[in-house]
């Protein structure tokens, strides 16, 4: 599994060092920042890929609230969050409180886009 992160971005960057710690071998950390091959993997512009968390498993993309869930999956000490945030109403609660979060944090940082 791939993760697509913006590294360039403090928030973002430290929850996934948090993540990065646990030393989990099927993980690819990848950054978003000013990296074509990120935007051709994923078929996401270079605005997309700055909006919100993307992953890639078997050919797939997952974005945003979903994504977590998925890395949180995959990561032991941080599985309690995928059981807990996967609950529909759970869920549907953060992938909306998530959308807020990322907005802001996409409109601090647009400024790091090519266009």
């Amino acid at each position: 599994m791939k993760v697509y992160f913006n590294n360039s971005c403090k928030i973002c960057r430290s929850e996934i060092n948090m993540y990065k710690k646990e030393n989990i071998k099927d993980i690819d950390w990848i950054d978003i920042t000013d990296n074509r091959d990120a935007e051709k993997e994923t078929s996401k512009n270079d605005k997309e890929l700055l909006r919100r968390l993307h992953i890639k498993e078997n050919d797939r993309v997952i974005e945003g609230a979903e994504a977590f869930l998925y890395v949180w999956k995959r990561i032991p000490k941080y599985k309690f969050l995928y059981n807990f945030f996967k609950l529909p109403i759970i869920f549907t609660i953060f992938k909306y409180g998530y959308e807020i979060v990322a907005y802001f944090l996409y409109l601090k940082n647009k400024k790091q886009l090519k266009n």
